[in-house]
């Protein structure tokens, strides 16, 4: 088949992402990197607990995936921690190993200590987040982000500055603070942090632009999830030339979490054509490993790492299925699973089956059957599944072809 950009053999979007009006707004940097904080920012979730042990496969897995660098976690924070950002220093995987602390030199040293080779540092940046919730003088937030930076720089580590609260800060004010250190502390890089998930996306190119007025330096996109834009809104940053996004496996963090890798990985990919070097067939995986140590439940339809997104129960895409799925998958998905690492795709028996699937199915078990026959087996079926609510399991469908067709279950 003819490949375009829109459409491959492995998936299909809308052509309309790649309409020149559409593309002449667009202003991507040349590479576009992930930051990934799971270990950090992800174990911040409410109940979430990684050990070590866990820190350290949940690294692997990120580097198998081709994850540019990883916030191993904040030294500070606990012994275990400490120990944790060492090994995986340690095991050399590939990735830039970062920490994160506070802007305070005792926090530097102990990232130091841990052997990474770069450093985000945070310090409250919105006027009102200072004086309410640090209870601080205002100075105090410029003079510690001066003396640690440069501190951090002096100690040969590459430094992220932080502004806690960004988004909500008047932005002449948080622009002075963030300029003040560049000039008088150090900056390798500065962080775009929407704490609170504030952001809209049509203030996106507003804050970049406004940025770069102020601050040579490289941007990075730290979007939370509060209003689920995140994503759009890191999309967004993206397209105004913000070269690293910071984001967590299955969008967990504070509260309603980061942006999610996977999601974001695929849309830039299949969307915008930006391919960033993420292994996409690793996700899926990452994901159930994320998922089995975190604890956090995936929903079944989470985009591109839910364990349903390619079980097909409905009896119209089901007949789709069955005349061309085979041989023109994304004719029913955007992208084909083997790209995300799922299992294939598969018909499904429950209360949305139609007459086709229990044909199918009753085909590939060797029964035969008539049409009156098939229809009576997909009543049957729909009545079960709404008692129990659920799909039905091979047993279960054997079960109810023995209660409606005696004969024909013998033979099956």
């Amino acid at each position: 088949m003819s490949q375009t950009p829109w459409k491959t053999d492995k998936w299909y979007v809308s052509p309309w992402n790649f309409a020149e009006p559409v593309l002449e707004q667009l202003h991507f940097p040349k590479t576009v990197k992930f930051h990934d904080i799971t270990l950090r920012d992800g174990e911040q979730q409410t109940g979430v607990i990684f050990t070590k042990d866990d820190k350290i496969r949940i690294a692997e897995g990120l580097a198998e995936a081709g994850v540019h660098r990883i916030e191993a976690g904040m030294p500070v924070v606990s012994p275990s921690d400490t120990a944790a950002i060492k090994e995986i220093v340690k095991r050399n995987l590939g990735p830039k190993v970062f920490a994160f602390s506070r802007c305070m030199v005792d926090d530097v040293k102990r990232a130091v200590d841990c052997g990474v080779s770069g450093i985000v540092m945070e310090v409250p940046s919105s006027t009102h987040i200072i004086e309410l919730a640090y209870k601080w003088p205002l100075q105090k937030a410029i003079d510690l982000s001066i003396e640690s930076t440069a501190y951090a720089h002096s100690q040969g580590l590459e430094v992220v500055f932080f502004p806690i609260d960004f988004s909500r800060a008047e932005i002449g004010w948080v622009l002075d603070l963030i300029s003040k250190v560049a000039t008088e502390g150090h900056m390798d890089a500065l962080a775009l942090v929407d704490t609170f998930g504030v952001l809209a996306p049509h203030a996106i190119q507003y804050l970049v632009r406004e940025a770069k007025k102020r601050i040579n330096k490289p941007l990075e996109a730290h979007f939370h999830m509060d209003f689920g834009l995140g994503i759009a809104n890191t999309i967004m940053a993206v397209a105004e030339g913000v070269e690293v996004i910071h984001s967590t496996v299955l969008g967990l963090g504070e509260r309603a979490g980061n942006i999610p890798m996977e999601e974001t990985v695929l849309a830039l990919k299949m969307l915008y054509g930006i391919d960033t070097g993420i292994k996409t067939e690793k996700l899926y995986g990452l994901a159930r490993l994320v998922e089995e140590l975190s604890g956090h439940k995936v929903a079944s339809n989470r985009p591109v790492v839910g364990e349903g997104l390619f079980q097909i129960e409905s009896g119209i895409i089901a007949s789709w299925w069955q005349n061309c799925g085979k041989d023109n998958p994304t004719e029913l998905f955007p992208y084909h699973w083997s790209v995300v690492g799922q299992p294939e795709a598969k018909v499904v028996i429950g209360k949305g089956s139609g007459i086709d699937s229990i044909k199918a199915k009753l085909t590939h078990m060797g029964v035969q059957f008539t049409e009156e026959e098939a229809m009576k087996v997909v009543m049957a079926v729909k009545e079960h599944s709404l008692k129990t609510k659920a799909l039905l399991t091979e047993e279960e469908f054997r079960q109810v072809l023995s209660a409606t067709l005696p004969a024909k279950a013998v033979v099956a």
